[in-house]
């Protein structure tokens, strides 16, 4: 593309921007995906949403929602109004003049980034994009990844970046469960050079109430890297300061209600059985990862990782010593509830759900284990839990959990009756402090 036609396309582009024309496609459909569709149909746009999961589809074809706090009635009304629609055809790429992708960066076994569906889904744009389009990248990843793996395959199909066609990176915040609205987050964007980075803030700009710009996409990602970093480290400092405090006989959770009541100096974070969701267990080691490649340790992500790791293995040995000491039974043979599958409160996501991990160990450790979750009616298909897949939430009653030998609290849930939970329940292990309004029955109550 010469420079008189790469600056026709370009005004092209501005022009649908400003008159909202512009046909915007999200690929991954998610809990991050899904939500950055609805805040573009918001804004006036056409919207095409990509993802390989046919089930996905049809369910959004049909009006219906996968995810709890994405409601059917608003994929209803999307696709009403003839600005949405969902695809697996990848071809239809073509028409757009935005592709955003939306898809998972999980780690290996080793805590190496697997960035197999950044690849895949950029080998896919490759084939079908069109000249003057703007990419951008919102998976979060590790500094570098745009410039050095996007780019470069992208430019396979012949066109340039920067000339033929733009690419950025803009981070997901998204929330799952938090009535924070996305298009209230401020959205971070960076291009791979300045014109790239302009129309990527352009363009969130018709949907999103703040957009911050930096100065190139690899800063872009480290904002997120860095953030996700930040939640890492203090979770696991709370987690170490619990175990300290618990020596001591000094409750962890009245501690922090009391410091966070000092108005500078001090941000509360809390205490767990483990990291969940698809950033913090995961995101820090993508930059320990680059680092090394830099001939940098880094210590404290290093570190964090291995404490939060280790909070599972503490809590379940909680649950041991409880069963042990006040029914002085084994946990081989014991009935144990875990209640919580979610890896969060008053949300669906089960992703790197610490509650899976101690349904694992509890089972290999012989105990008999069912769970309850009214946000998770089954335990969903993963790569390291597949055995439980399909495991479903039993009933919330009295003749149901007098039936367990120990309760293990890993969510708290908002809508549980933890007042009936106690009541009804031998033992409770408690990671959260679910049941710290519970008055009656505290006895049978273990924090751990």
């Amino acid at each position: 593309m010469n420079l008189r036609v790469a600056l026709e396309t370009n005004a092209e582009f501005e022009r649908k921007l400003q008159n909202r024309t512009l046909t915007v496609a999200v690929i991954g459909l998610g809990y991050v995906g899904l939500p950055l569709v609805n805040v573009f149909w918001q804004a006036g746009v056409k919207v095409v949403g990509f993802d390989i999961d046919p089930a996905k589809i049809v369910k959004l074809t049909n009006g219906e929602s996968y995810i709890s706090h994405f409601p059917s009635q608003r994929i209803g009304e999307m696709n009403a109004s003839g600005r949405f629609a969902a695809t697996d055809d990848f071809a239809a790429l073509a028409d757009a003049d935005a592709i955003l992708i939306c898809v998972p960066t999980p780690i290996t076994a080793t805590r190496e980034p697997d960035l197999s569906f950044v690849v895949s889904t950029s080998e896919a744009i490759a084939k079908h994009f069109r000249k003057g389009a703007l990419i951008v990248l919102e998976s979060t990843t590790y500094p570098g990844t745009t410039q050095e793996i996007v780019l470069p395959i992208l430019e396979q199909s012949g066109l340039n970046a920067g000339t033929d066609f733009h690419l950025a990176f803009s981070p997901e915040r998204e929330d799952p469960g938090s009535a924070i609205e996305t298009k209230s987050i401020p959205k971070i964007v960076g291009g791979i050079d300045a014109y790239s980075g302009e129309l990527a803030a352009q363009l969130y700009g018709l949907g999103f109430a703040q957009v911050h710009k930096v100065s190139d996409a690899q800063t872009a990602e480290a904002v997120k890297i860095t953030e996700n970093i930040f939640r890492a480290v203090n979770i696991a400092l709370v987690n170490e300061l619990k175990l300290a405090y618990s020596r001591m006989d000094i409750d962890i959770w009245e501690v922090i209600e009391a410091a966070k009541t000092k108005p500078f100096g001090y941000m509360p974070f809390y205490p767990g059985p483990g990291l969940g969701g698809h950033c913090i267990p995961i995101d820090p080691f993508y930059l320990s990862w680059r680092a090394r490649a830099f001939e940098v340790e880094t210590k404290f992500i290093e570190l964090a990782g291995e404490v939060n790791r280790a909070m599972p293995r503490i809590v379940v040995q909680a649950l041991v010593n409880a069963l042990s000491e006040r029914q002085a039974k084994a946990i081989n043979g014991a009935k144990i509830l875990v209640l919580g599958a979610a890896y969060k409160k008053n949300v669906d996501d089960t992703r790197e759900s610490p509650a899976l991990h101690i349904m694992d160990m509890l089972q290999k450790m012989g105990a008999e284990i069912s769970y309850y979750d009214p946000y998770v009616p089954e335990i969903p298909r993963t790569r390291e839990y597949g055995h439980l897949a399909g495991m479903k939430s039993i009933g919330f009653d009295q003749q149901a959990l007098a039936g367990f030998d120990g309760v293990l609290i890993a969510t708290d849930h908002g809508d549980v009756d933890y007042e009936a939970l106690v009541r009804w329940s031998k033992l409770i292990v408690d990671t959260r402090n679910a049941t710290r309004a519970t008055r009656e029955g505290r006895e049978k109550i273990v924090a751990a």
